[in-house]
C-alpha cells in the first residue's frame, strides 16, 4: 500500500449506500458489521443522495487498507463497498417476511329442519309441522322460513314476512283443488339452512270423516241434578265436512223455551238455566253426514227432597220398648228412598234425638227408654238429594210406667258333667336336629281332670331335667331340651282319671348336625 488516496469507488457504491441507509425510516441504529474484506469507501459526495445530507469534505483513507464507515441520517453508520480487488463480502439474508393472520373460520349455516310432515288439510288451508335441526350454530336460530310453490310452477314465495320459532305453522287462503310444494328453511345469523321439502305436493280438498260422537264417561251414566240446578253439558263430536246436529226427547223436538242448544264444528252444548222435574228424561244426540249418522243417549234425573212418610203410628208399648210402623212416602223426590230417620223426644227437655239412621224397613223397635218418662216420635224420609223438609209425627205417646217384676231364677237341669279320659289331638311324629330342644303336643278333656303321665320307651319320665312337662286348658306339652342321638324313640303321653284311662304315642327321630 502506497501513501496515495484511495481512488474515488465505482457507481455501485452509491447503489450499497442506499442498500444500508434503507432502514434509516426506522429510526433505529444498524447493528454494525463484523470486520471483514470489504470494498473501498465511496467518496461522501456519492453516498449524500443515499442518506440525503449535504456533501462532506472527503477525507484521505487510513493507512490500514479497512475503509472507514459512512455515517447515516440516522446516525448509523453504512458500511462502505469494499475496495478493488479485494473479495466480495457475503451476501446478507433477506429479512423474513411478516406471516398472514389466519382468517377465522367462517360459521356454518344450521341444519335443515326434521320430520317435514302435513298435520291437517282443509278446502282452503293446511297445517305444516317439523322438529328444529340437529345443528343451529352458535347464535341459535332466527327462525324459520316457510316458502310454497304451486305445482308446474318453478316460483318460490314465502308465506311469512318475519322468521318465527315455532314448529308448526297453518298456510290459508289456499284454493281448493290446487297442488301445492312445501319447503321449510331455518334461518339464522350465519345464513339459511337447506330446504326441508315434502315428497309430494299437498292437495288441497277436505277430507271426509264419518260422524262420531264423544260421549264424555260420566254421561254415559245417569246425570242427576236438583231442581233448580243449572244443567250445562257439553259433548265433542267428529266428522268432516261439519255435521248436522239434531237434539230430540222421545222422538219429538225439544222445547226451546226451556232448553237451549249451541253447536259448533267440533261439539254441542246442551244448556238449561233452572231444571225442573219435567226436565228428566232420555235426550237424543244424532249427528250426520250425507246418509252416515252416529246417535248418543243422555238421560238426565232431576231429583228434589222426598215428601214426609205417611200413616205414622204406635203399634204397641211394653216394658223399656216401643213399636212403630209407617209407610213410604207420597212422593219420592223422583229418586229412590235410601232410609229413614227416626227420633224421639222425651216431655221432660223437648228436645229431638235420633234413635236410628238410614233404617231400611217401615217398621221399627226402640229400645232403652227410661221409666217413668212421656216419649213423642217422629220420622223422616231420605233420598239421594237428602231428608224430607219435614217430618210425620206420631199422633200418640208412650209413656213408660213402673212395673214390679219379681226375679225368678231358671232353674237348670243337673247334669253329669263325669268323663273318662279322651284325646281330641293325639301326638304326631317329629324329627328334630341334635341339640335343638322340641316340643310334643296333645289335647285331652276329662272329668275330674285326669292325670298326666309322660313316657320314653314304655318307661315313664320322672324329675329329669332334660324334660319338662306342661298341662294348660286340657292341652299337655312335654319339652325335650337339646335332644342327643339316645333321645330318640317312642314318646307316649298318659291320661288318668276316676273313670279311666287313655294314651297316645309318637316317634321322635334325632339327626345329626347339618
Amino acid at each position: 500500500m502506497t501513501g496515495k488516496s484511495t481512488p474515488p469507488a465505482k457507481k455501485q457504491a452509491p447503489a450499497a449506500a442506499k442498500k444500508k441507509a434503507a432502514p434509516a425510516p426506522k429510526e433505529e441504529a444498524a447493528p454494525k458489521e463484523e470486520a471483514a474484506p470489504k470494498e473501498e469507501a465511496a467518496p461522501k459526495e456519492e453516498a449524500a443522495p443515499a442518506a440525503e445530507e449535504p456533501p462532506a469534505p472527503q477525507q484521505p483513507s487510513a493507512s490500514t487498507d479497512e475503509p472507514a464507515p459512512v455515517p447515516t441520517e440516522a446516525g448509523a453508520e453504512v458500511t462502505p463497498a469494499p475496495a478493488e480487488g479485494s473479495p466480495a463480502p457475503a451476501a446478507e439474508p433477506p429479512a423474513p417476511a411478516p406471516e398472514p393472520k389466519p382468517e377465522k373460520p367462517k360459521e356454518e349455516p344450521p341444519s335443515c329442519p326434521l320430520s317435514l310432515a302435513v298435520e291437517e288439510v282443509s278446502e282452503n288451508s293446511f297445517t305444516l309441522t317439523w322438529k328444529a335441526p340437529e345443528q343451529t350454530g352458535r347464535a341459535g336460530l332466527d327462525g324459520y322460513v316457510v316458502e310454497i310453490c304451486k305445482d308446474g310452477s318453478s316460483e318460490w314465495k314465502a308465506v311469512n314476512q318475519e322468521p318465527f320459532l315455532s314448529t308448526r305453522y297453518t298456510i290459508s287462503d289456499l284454493s281448493s283443488g290446487d297442488k301445492i310444494h312445501v319447503r321449510v328453511v331455518a334461518v339464522s345469523a350465519s345464513g339459511a339452512s337447506a330446504p326441508a321439502t315434502l315428497e309430494q305436493p299437498v292437495l288441497i280438498r277436505e277430507i271426509l270423516q264419518l260422524p262420531k260422537i264423544r260421549m264424555p264417561r260420566h254421561l254415559r251414566e245417569t246425570y242427576i241434578r236438583r231442581v233448580g240446578d243449572a244443567v250445562n253439558i257439553m259433548i265433542p263430536f267428529q266428522g268432516k265436512p261439519q255435521p248436522e246436529v239434531s237434539w230430540t226427547k222421545g222422538g219429538q223436538p225439544l222445547d226451546t223455551s226451556r232448553i237451549n242448544i249451541r253447536n259448533t264444528a267440533r261439539d254441542t252444548i246442551f244448556y238449561i238455566r233452572q231444571a225442573q222435574r219435567g226436565d228428566s228424561g232420555k235426550y237424543d244426540l244424532t249427528v250426520h253426514i250425507n246418509g252416515a249418522e252416529d246417535k248418543a243417549t243422555l238421560d238426565i234425573q232431576v231429583v228434589e227432597p222426598p215428601g214426609p212418610p205417611q200413616n205414622l203410628k204406635l203399634v204397641d208399648v211394653w216394658g223399656f220398648n216401643v213399636a212403630l210402623e209407617w209407610t213410604p212416602p207420597a212422593d219420592n223426590g223422583n229418586s229412590e228412598i235410601k232410609g229413614y230417620r227416626v227420633q224421639k223426644s222425651d216431655k221432660k227437655s223437648g228436645k229431638w234425638f235420633t234413635v236410628l239412621e238410614r233404617c231400611t224397613r217401615t217398621s221399627c223397635t226402640i229400645s232403652d227408654l227410661i221409666i217413668g218418662n212421656t216419649y213423642s216420635f217422629r220420622v223422616f224420609s231420605e233420598n239421594i238429594c237428602g231428608l224430607s223438609d219435614s217430618a210425620a209425627v206420631a199422633s200418640g205417646v208412650a209413656h213408660i210406667e213402673k212395673t214390679k217384676t219379681t226375679y225368678q231364677p231358671e232353674k237348670i237341669p243337673q247334669r253329669d258333667m263325669m268323663e273318662p279320659p279322651k284325646f281330641t289331638q293325639p301326638l304326631t311324629d317329629r324329627t328334630t336336629t341334635r341339640g335343638y330342644s322340641t316340643h310334643l303336643f296333645c289335647s285331652v278333656r276329662g272329668f275330674p281332670q285326669p292325670k298326666i303321665i309322660w313316657l320314653k320307651n314304655q318307661m315313664e319320665i320322672r324329675e329329669d331335667p332334660k324334660y319338662i312337662a306342661l298341662i294348660d286348658q286340657g292341652v299337655c306339652s312335654l319339652e325335650i331340651r337339646k335332644p342327643g342321638p339316645f333321645d330318640g324313640g317312642v314318646y307316649t303321653c298318659k291320661a288318668v282319671n276316676a273313670l279311666g284311662e287313655a294314651s297316645v304315642d309318637c316317634r321322635l327321630d334325632v339327626k345329626g348336625e347339618i
